[in-house]
């Protein structure tokens, strides 16, 4: 695959052109990667309205019929509901990995087993999420493993 980055000229608008012969699942999943990475989300913190784009989000998690997403050091609150989300970042580096809980899979630095067939994730942040059982091959298959 060759990769070419031009410079834009003045009053240019940002582009990208693929070139390919068919849509294959891979340059699929790069498409709406993009898409995703570019889109920005609105969140609620007390008064304050923020937009967030999906690399600075560590997690989402349902609490008391409240969706939160989490960043490094701030918590905000979202409108969406969980599954919209899941569905929203679906094929990017978000995945569910409980009933209450959307992770970003690039924000984990390690894994380590628990009981009963479950996962412990270790976030960059220095946070721990449980990954049950039910999502644990999802996981797998979404990290290669």
């Amino acid at each position: 695959m060759k990769i070419t980055l031009e410079p834009l000229r003045d009053g240019e608008e940002e582009e990208i052109i693929i070139r390919s012969d068919s849509l294959d699942p891979e340059l699929m999943e790069l498409i709406y990667s993009l898409k995703a990475g570019r889109s920005r989300l609105t969140a609620y913190s007390g008064g304050d309205i923020v937009k967030l784009v999906p690399s600075e989000i560590y997690y989402f998690e349902s609490v008391d019929n409240r969706v939160c997403v989490c960043c490094e050091k701030n918590v905000y609150e979202v409108r969406q509901k969980l599954y919209e989300l899941e569905k929203i970042y679906d094929r990017t580096d978000f995945l569910r990995i409980s009933k209450a809980m959307i992770v970003n899979v690039s924000k984990i630095s390690k894994i380590a087993p628990l009981f009963n067939g479950r996962l412990e994730a270790h976030l960059n942040n220095g946070e721990k999420v449980i990954i049950s059982r039910q999502y644990v091959p999802d996981f797998k298959k979404k990290l290669g493993v």
